[in-house]
């Protein structure tokens, strides 16, 4: 999976979905913290759980961490290394 663009759009749709963010999904910068953008420990559990259904991926105890979950483009680099052929 390498098309960034389709990437960020579904990992947006999971946040619009699940992250309770104070802020547009869809329009957030990439870089910007979800957490001061609203998204609490839960919600990055259910995050975490949408993003393995739409990715059909599972994340390893080593990404479970707010460091991965931190931003759009974290996440994206996350899922880019799970979905690595």
């Amino acid at each position: 999976m390498t098309d960034t663009n389709a990437i960020d759009l579904q990992i947006r749709t999971v946040l619009k979905d699940h992250a309770r963010l104070m802020e547009d999904a869809l329009t957030l910068d990439p870089n910007n913290d979800l957490y001061q953008s609203g998204m609490t420990s839960l919600s990055s559990v259910n995050v975490m759980l949408g993003l393995e259904g739409a990715f059909d991926v599972e994340f390893p105890d080593h990404m479970l961490n707010k460091k991965v979950f931190g931003c759009i483009a974290s996440i994206r680099s996350a899922l880019m290394e799970l979905t690595a052929a």
